[in-house]
């Protein structure tokens, strides 16, 4: 990040480490696919839907769902300067690399870190 961008500061801190926890479970009660929907999406393997408050909602599949809290835990260190682009920029990456597991695994309010010493998703 250059000084200009820097002198404007940075609208949350700069971390630069996050731990891998998982993904996130669902935020309202799941409940059991219907008739119709098992029709029309079972194809896609999707075995529960989260209904939201607003009338719309989610799908979820086995997969998602076994991912729930089943982060490696593993602490992983950032470079400097994708801290800073964290800080200036949450959403810019989509993904980002865990030491422990050896490969990239997604990041936002789906992702499956959390910064360090804090219950923030990173990316969010």
């Amino acid at each position: 990040m250059c000084e200009t961008e820097r002198a404007k500061g940075f609208v949350r801190p700069v971390r630069d480490g996050y731990v891998h926890v998982g993904a996130p479970g669902a935020k309202f009660p799941l409940r059991e696919l219907t008739p119709e929907e098992h029709e029309r999406y079972d194809r896609f393997g999707y075995v529960k839907f989260e209904a939201y408050p607003d009338g719309a909602g989610m799908f979820w599949t086995q997969d998602r769902l076994d991912k729930i809290g089943k982060g490696c835990g593993t602490r992983t260190l950032m470079p400097q300067a994708i801290a800073e682009t964290y800080a200036r920029k949450p959403d810019y990456y989509g993904s980002t690399f865990c030491c422990g597991c050896g490969k990239y695994l997604p990041v936002g309010s789906y992702g499956e870190f959390v910064w360090d010493g804090t219950a923030e998703r990173v990316g969010t």
